[in-house]
């Protein structure tokens, strides 16, 4: 078995075994079943914030090396951070309808910030997709983003910056602010097993961009020796 093999194949043992713990957690008082919700929520908004910051170290790479792999690396961990993204707002707005009676508030500054942050990165995959020049395309993205970037912070912090609905930071230097074991326990199983999820899908779909750009050469290169010089004693009337 080869690497992205042998690493999906542990990423969904462990995304198993965190369900399988998430489903043993007690019910919250208020919230009661709904509370699991948790265990997708946190973990999903962490990846996203990791695969982002991943396009971040790849734009920065193809900027410093212009080495085309950083720029496949960016682009496939843009397309993860979107994807969890999407799956973090979609389970925040379940667990907002349950937990305040809403599924979606454009005053709250961590649900704002967010879907900003998810449109932005949707922009960053468009301008790939509208710019044909590989090199063209690699330069703008590269630079749009390392500038996204900053969001992260401002999204992770915005709950201790401005008022919100969301309760502040889970994890704090003072501790946790969740008193039951097993529920921390699962969660921190789960936040590692996305990140497992994160790993494999991003190594095999830079691998697949590669192969992509590489036929793309060869197609070129192909269609280029079809096409000879025309000379002058080259014509039949």
């Amino acid at each position: 078995m080869n690497l992205r093999t042998i690493l999906t194949a542990i990423a969904l043992a462990a995304l198993g075994y965190g369900f399988w713990l998430a489903a043993g957690t007690p019910p919250d008082a208020i919230q009661g079943e709904y509370v699991r919700i948790i265990h997708v929520h946190v973990p999903a908004s962490w990846v996203a914030f990791l695969a982002f910051g991943g396009t971040l170290v790849g734009s920065l790479g193809w900027l410093a090396t212009k080495r085309f792999g950083f720029d496949r690396f960016a682009a496939a961990s843009a397309e993860l951070g979107v994807l969890f993204t999407a799956l973090s707002l979609l389970t925040g707005m379940i667990w907002g309808q349950v937990t305040w009676g809403v599924a979606w508030d454009w005053g709250d500054p961590r649900m704002a910030s967010t879907a900003l942050m998810f449109f932005v990165y949707l922009g960053y995959l468009a301008l790939r997709h509208a710019t044909d020049h590989p090199v063209d395309r690699a330069r703008r993205s590269s630079i749009l983003g390392a500038i996204a970037f900053v969001q992260v912070p401002l999204v992770y912090f915005s709950v201790n910056l401005y008022r919100s609905l969301h309760q502040r930071q889970t994890l704090t230097p003072g501790g946790w602010k969740i008193e039951d074991a097993s529920t921390i326990t699962a969660l921190l199983t789960n936040v590692a097993a996305f990140s497992l999820v994160y790993l494999a899908f991003v190594v095999w779909r830079t691998r697949q961009l590669a192969t992509a750009a590489q036929r793309a050469g060869a197609a070129e290169a192909h269609a280029g020796s079809a096409i000879t010089a025309p000379t002058l004693g080259d014509h039949r009337d």
